[in-house]
């Protein structure tokens, strides 16, 4: 089964903040393990919303809005994507994530991803 980790953004993410190396290093060993035992398929961290734009969909027409994206409660920071035998081996691998926000209350979220036989 697939998942994907996302790391919530917080005001400092959002204020674009960068990690302190400490953070930085925790975070690399982590995606590093996650690598070692064929969980982790990729990851990435996420700029600001301030560095993007967001297209709205309204029938057929589209409108394009630059960031940030002041009015969305919760934005994804980063993520990973895993490959884990079942959601309670993917909480397990979440649970031993380095605080992705030292300092602010942060939290990431983890679901699964549509496969193909879903759709059968």
């Amino acid at each position: 089964m697939r998942f994907i980790e996302m790391v919530n953004a917080t005001k400092n993410s959002e204020a674009g903040r960068l990690p302190r190396p400490e953070l930085l290093a925790a975070t690399g060993r982590y995606s590093e393990e996650l690598t070692q035992a064929g969980i982790m398929q990729a990851g990435e961290g996420l700029k600001p919303s301030s560095n993007g734009v967001r297209v709205t969909f309204s029938g057929t027409k589209r409108t394009v809005t630059d960031g940030p994206c002041t009015e969305t409660k919760e934005l994804v920071a980063g993520f990973r994507l895993w490959k884990c035998q079942s959601l309670e081996e993917a909480i397990e691998w979440g649970k031993r994530c380095p605080n992705p926000m030292p300092g602010e209350d942060s939290d990431i979220e983890i679901r699964p991803l549509y496969e193909m036989e879903d759709f059968k």
